[in-house]
């Protein structure tokens, strides 16, 4: 077994790393048994007429300041980063956005300069682009400072951190959202909005997934995504990216809003070979690299089994040479629509292009289909957003964010998906170090989704 300083760990991940803990049986009921505030479920907040927000982590965070910086009634009011030479290059970017943006406040350096910034500015929203492992101790101070938090994906590592940011949110009445902006990608819109009007039935099954090969990342070994990421495929167990494939389909299906809910979970994982073999084969043998074990196994599959009984396969490989996926399949009783590459079938064909399931509706055919079914937001925001990032995802999630705070609404991801879609990591994990015994998820909403409205679709 190869070994490695965890003090390098914590002293080289992007604002610092905050040591995760397990969660015992018995501290997680004492987390869940009580409320100690309201239900956040379909919660609004008042209207924010101008919106200050400040953004800690801004090298991926660079998309979401910009995005957000384009936006009527939006005001930046500072800017923090372990790296000052980022937050330099974000300021000037920032000013040539717009003029009133030149009293920017700067933060960096020392690790706990957002903790500084936070009690200086007193923002109204905070956007946290950190490495994973800060982003729920963040987003909880966040909170308890008077902020709303919006995290990039996970929003948090396991599951103690997770009920800390549901009753954080609870007792501050703060909006906490994980940004899964896949939520808001052309096909995963149409699909729900399909999913909604019933066109595919009752549904059954989906299948979910990251596959991205991402081993280039170990090149970042100083500085950057790689300098921390990869040291989870040593750390770490299990799925460890579950919600870009997951996010879209629990949403198609419904789960954690008023008709089913995350119930159980099985896992296993492949052997550990790929990682391993990319450090011998790159890096010098007295590499830090070289000197880690890389356990988790190359590529995980998990099996989720909701309250009504259907089935989301989920799978995660972030090291294997294949091209990339997210699945983004949808089965329902009268049909199915998948993704890479898009396609659609229905029970009794569509237009005149098929004549039953038996074919799909795929390649030119789609531009009947995406013409007949495109989600309205994605038709009112597209022209606006396509340059914004991820194909137009990041601009159209930003939008709704600011919308919907502008003029206080209910957010699209509660707090409670944004745990249900993370708690994959942590309960993956215990699967596979029970030989794929099922695991329950924890019900963060304590029985209330069955209260949460059905995400609309939004004109």
């Amino acid at each position: 077994m190869r070994e490695y300083n965890r003090r390098k760990f914590i002293q080289t991940s992007t604002l610092g790393v905050i040591a995760t803990s397990s969660l015992s049986l018995n501290c997680q009921r004492n987390l869940s048994s009580e409320r100690k505030g309201s239900y956040m479920g379909d919660f609004k907040d008042k209207p924010l007429e101008n919106i200050r927000a400040a953004f800690i982590g801004i090298n991926r965070g660079s998309t979401h300041l910009k995005n957000f910086a384009n936006l009527p009634g939006t005001e930046i009011v500072a800017l923090c980063d372990l790296y000052e030479d980022i937050v330099v290059r974000e300021l000037k970017k920032l000013e040539s956005y717009r003029a009133n943006f030149s009293n920017v406040k700067t933060y960096w350096g020392d690790k706990n300069q957002w903790k500084v910034m936070l009690k200086e500015v007193r923002p109204d929203v905070v956007f946290i682009s950190t490495n994973w492992r800060n982003h729920a101790p963040m987003a909880v101070q966040c909170m308890k400072d008077g902020a709303h938090a919006f995290s990039e994906v996970p929003l948090g590592v396991n599951l103690e951190e997770l009920w800390d940011i549901v009753n954080t949110s609870e007792k501050t009445k703060k909006h906490c959202m994980m940004m899964e902006n896949v939520n808001y990608g052309r096909d995963e819109l149409m699909f729900l909005n399909i999913c909604r009007k019933g066109l595919i039935g009752e549904l059954l099954h989906a299948e979910a997934a990251y596959i991205h090969e991402l081993r280039w990342q170990m090149f970042n070994a100083d500085r950057g995504t790689g300098n921390w990421r990869t040291l989870h495929y040593s750390e770490s167990k299990g799925n460890l990216y579950p919600t870009h494939g997951l996010g879209p389909v629990a949403q198609y299906m419904n789960l954690a809003r008023h008709d089913d809910n995350f119930k159980h979970i099985i896992s296993l994982s492949s052997p550990a070979i790929g990682r391993n073999n990319f450090a011998n084969e790159n890096f010098d043998s007295n590499h830090k690299w070289n000197k880690m074990d890389f356990s988790n196994g190359d590529i995980n599959s998990s099996i989720i089994k909701t309250n009504l009984g259907r089935t989301v396969l989920v799978q995660w490989d972030e090291t294997s040479p294949r091209p990339y996926t997210r699945l983004n399949l949808i089965q329902g009783t009268k049909g199915t629509l998948a993704g890479f590459p898009t396609r659609v079938a229905f029970e009794n064909g569509f237009e005149g292009l098929t004549k039953d399931h038996l074919s799909w509706v795929e390649g030119d055919e789609l531009k009947r289909v995406y013409e007949k079914y495109d989600h309205p937001l994605y038709k009112r925001l597209n022209k606006k957003t396509i340059s914004s990032g991820h194909g137009g995802m990041d601009g159209i999630m930003m939008y709704r964010i600011v919308e919907c705070l502008k003029n206080g609404l209910a957010l699209d991801q509660n707090v409670y998906e944004g745990c249900f879609w993370s708690a994959i990591t942590p309960l993956s994990a215990r699967s596979i170090e029970r030989d794929g015994a099922p695991q329950s998820f924890p019900d963060f909403t304590r029985g209330d989704w069955k209260k949460t409205k059905t995400l609309k679709i939004v004109l």
